[in-house]
């Protein structure tokens, strides 16, 4: 089976989403379409980044995943397909694939520039339609990523351009806010790993979470560990750490915006208020 996900910022009142899967059915009739999301924020790189490498994994191996979070559109940004994990990748060269591969090397990367996989004439501001769609259809149908345009040196694919997370010191850990969830769960950059190895051998009862003013004691089991509207920090099913309310909405709660900090400390570290 040819499957081949969307992910993009370009919601659905419009008919950017539609007109996609048509150029894909046109070149590629057997393939299979999945739309990932199309609720990323707008422009927001960082956003797109974290959703598409916690939701990628999913997929059968051979997937093509399409990833157009695009503020750069028709200027000077390049386009990349990149194979990594068994998976394929297009994508724009703007950070968007750096959770992607933060962890895992590319097998091979290519700027995409053969425009015989274009569909003519080529938009200024709706490369999606022209070049996403087509390249990732002709991916999906057998093409080799070798045939799509010369190859990229790999060890510059992944540019620190997306936030993560960071060490201060033995007993804290620094990420910040990624975005928020249907729900008001506000995504973070940090990994559950990081705290595993913050905590070492002790409680994660002992930890303190600081966010949007508000200081959490501990990481909850569940939500419904807390007592109803009370917060908590979870390790969410992204494995990434998270801040929710019990029954409410965290975003709305807290008023934490995209960027503001986050700080785990344990018991060893000072764990009052933000200042």
């Amino acid at each position: 089976m040819s499957l081949i996900t969307l992910l993009t910022d370009f919601g659905l009142r419009d008919e950017y989403v539609g007109v996609m899967k048509g150029v894909v059915a046109s070149i590629h009739p057997r393939a299979t379409v999945v739309d990932i999301t199309h609720g990323i924020d707008p422009q927001d790189v960082t956003h797109g980044a974290y959703v598409l490498a916690a939701a990628y994994t999913y997929f059968p191996a051979g997937s093509v995943h399409v990833a157009v979070i695009d503020p750069g559109v028709g200027g000077k940004r390049r386009i990349l397909a990149v194979e990594c994990g068994g998976h394929r990748f297009v994508a724009p060269d703007n950070g968007l694939l750096d959770r992607v591969l933060a962890d895992r090397p590319a097998a091979s990367a290519v700027y995409v520039e053969n425009q015989r996989h274009f569909l003519k004439p080529v938009s200024r501001t709706f490369h999606g339609r022209d070049i996403f769609a087509p390249v990732a259809a002709h991916l999906a149908a057998g093409r080799g990523l070798d045939e799509l345009g010369p190859p990229v040196d790999r060890p510059q694919l992944v540019r620190g351009i997306v936030p993560g997370s960071r060490f201060k010191g033995a007993a804290c850990l620094e990420g910040c806010v990624v975005a928020a969830d249907h729900f008001g769960n506000l995504l973070t950059t940090i990994h559950a790993g990081d705290i595993a190895r913050l905590v070492g051998r002790g409680d994660r009862k002992q930890v303190m979470v600081h966010v949007g003013g508000q200081a959490i004691h501990g990481i909850a089991s569940s939500y419904d560990s807390v007592p109803p509207l009370t917060p908590l920090a979870i390790i969410g099913s992204r494995g990434l750490l998270e801040i929710s309310i019990n029954g409410g909405n965290a975003q709305q709660r807290l008023g934490a915006a995209k960027r503001d900090p986050v700080r785990v400390d344990v018991h060893r570290c000072r764990t009052g208020p933000e200042t």
